[in-house]
């Protein structure tokens, strides 16, 4: 309590001088401006950025949806740089269309085979890693014969080409399924025999 005592003593005895310091003349109305200017800039607000995001996806969602509209044959969109519509056989030909059914429906019967025979463990990680570097070779044959048919429709070189793209994997996958089926139905012999 005497320190406060010793502050109102100070005060009490200073009133004359500490009265007589008034602020300059227009102090109180510069104030006054200052805090009105305080109160009208603007605060950063997130309302604003989620609002204008929100606005520039869904312009792009527009825009892609009318160039999807208005051309319709491309069948492209800007966030999905792969066509859709691919150039095979059968778009060259209705002759063309069957042979390419038969080769696809037989490779496809093959290749769930090939799936079931290793399913059933068959084949060692190793002979699987095999089978699949060679039909991944298989399909990347198959795009450049794809982009030569797109280039040159009507080539019967092209045409071939994709003939003997076909023969050859359907031969391939047969002979792996045959030579499969033979070890399975050894292993089973074995096994009965024991």
């Amino acid at each position: 309590m005497k320190k406060n005592d010793k502050i109102e003593e100070l005060i009490f005895n200073n009133r004359e001088q500490l009265n007589e310091l008034e602020p300059d003349e227009g102090h109180f109305e510069r104030f006054e401006t200052k805090l009105e200017n305080l109160h009208k800039k603007r605060h950063f607000s997130f309302n604003i950025i989620w609002k204008v995001a929100a606005a520039a996806v869904f312009i792009l969602l527009l825009t892609n949806q009318a160039y999807l509209y208005f051309s319709p044959n491309s069948e492209i969109s800007f966030f999905s740089s792969k066509k859709t519509n691919s150039v095979t056989l059968a778009s060259v030909s209705p002759k063309y269309k069957e042979v390419e059914f038969y080769f696809t429906n037989a490779i496809n019967v093959e290749l769930e085979q090939w799936n079931t025979l290793k399913s059933k463990g068959l084949l060692s990680k190793e002979e699987q890693n095999m089978m699949n570097n060679e039909l991944n070779e298989f399909e990347n044959r198959y795009k450049e014969i794809q982009k030569d048919l797109a280039a040159n429709p009507n080539d019967k070189r092209v045409i071939n080409a994709m003939l003997e793209y076909y023969r050859a994997k359907l031969s391939v996958l047969n002979m792996i399924v045959k030579k499969l089926e033979e070890v399975k139905q050894k292993k089973n012999n074995y096994e009965t025999n024991i």
